[in-house]
């Protein structure tokens, strides 16, 4: 977020904000702060907690980006097994912690976080199960579905009120997107981004529940998108279609603006979709066959 620009010098984190927008509890946010603070990204203030330093640029930090390493977490090091079911569906924490290496506080953190995400659950008494919600293709191609339907209606809702600032900041973090933001941010963080657009946009339904719903769909599905290479190429095609809308919704064309989200959605799914990828090749087998 530094790098990007996200972040300007000289602004405050919020240590609470921060485990909210990741998901994670306040400790390794503290963690992280001070790693960046001992890098020189992050000033400490007495009494007054962490600010992004005053001589970061982004052109610096963009400058560094070939030297990040390109490491798997703990917590997508175990959804990544949870996917290719190399461990079972009912885990102790004992097990994951030996098989993972990890602390108990580190293990709380990705445990708590899979449960956010929608597919970890504790068991009653002891231990955990781990849930297939959006381990399936199937799954996957029925949220999009789900989400078709309850997006573009929710800009129809007869509370859907335009946010000013909403459409701005998410038209700035768009155009960023296409500027530099495409070829420098993870693919983490990617997926963040779009999942953010949608999720905003929904809130000016002014119906908390298509928000919760939208939500808890997008915790799910990133189980299976974190596998995914981001195609850095579509997701210009996507930017451009976000901000499309945006300028819909600004200029009032309402109900244009719900079909062009339903269109969008759509596209979305017959490009992602690992049910048709899956179809698509026994299709091509079929044709290789015949031939």
């Amino acid at each position: 977020m530094i790098r990007s620009g996200e972040l300007k010098p000289e602004e405050h984190l919020s240590t609470q904000g921060l485990a909210d927008k990741f998901g994670v509890s306040r400790s390794p946010v503290r963690e992280a702060m001070q790693v960046l603070f001992e890098q020189g990204l992050l000033e400490q203030k007495l009494n007054r907690g962490f600010f992004v330093s005053a001589t970061v640029t982004i052109e610096e930090n963009d400058a560094h980006d070939d030297q990040l390493p390109e490491t798997m977490s703990d917590y997508h090091r175990l959804s990544e097994d949870w996917l290719t079911d190399r461990i079972p569906a009912d885990v102790t924490e004992q097990m994951l912690r030996e098989r993972y290496d990890l602390t108990k506080a580190q293990l709380n953190d990705i445990l708590v976080r899979a449960t956010r995400e929608g597919w970890a659950e504790r068991k009653q008494g002891y231990g955990w199960r781990l849930l297939p919600v959006a381990k399936t293709a199937e799954a996957f191609e029925q949220i999009y579905r789900f989400r078709m339907l309850i997006e573009p209606a929710a800009m129809l809702e007869p509370t859907f009120a335009l946010d000013r600032k909403i459409i701005e900041e998410q038209r700035r973090i768009q155009e960023r997107m296409l500027a530099t933001d495409i070829r420098n941010l993870p693919a983490e963080r990617q997926l963040y981004n779009g999942s953010l657009f949608h999720e905003e946009l929904i809130k000016m339904s002014c119906n908390p529940f298509f928000h919760i719903s939208l939500v808890r769909v997008n915790r799910m599905r990133r189980l299976l998108e974190y596998r995914s290479n981001v195609d850095r190429d579509r997701l210009h095609g996507q930017c451009q279609e976000h901000l499309a809308i945006l300028a819909l919704l600004e200029k009032g064309e309402i109900i244009e603006a719900s079909y062009a989200m339903r269109r969008h959605l759509d596209g979305a799914l017959s490009r992602k979709s690992p049910l048709q990828w899956s179809q698509g090749v026994a299709a091509n087998r079929r044709v290789e066959l015949v031939k």
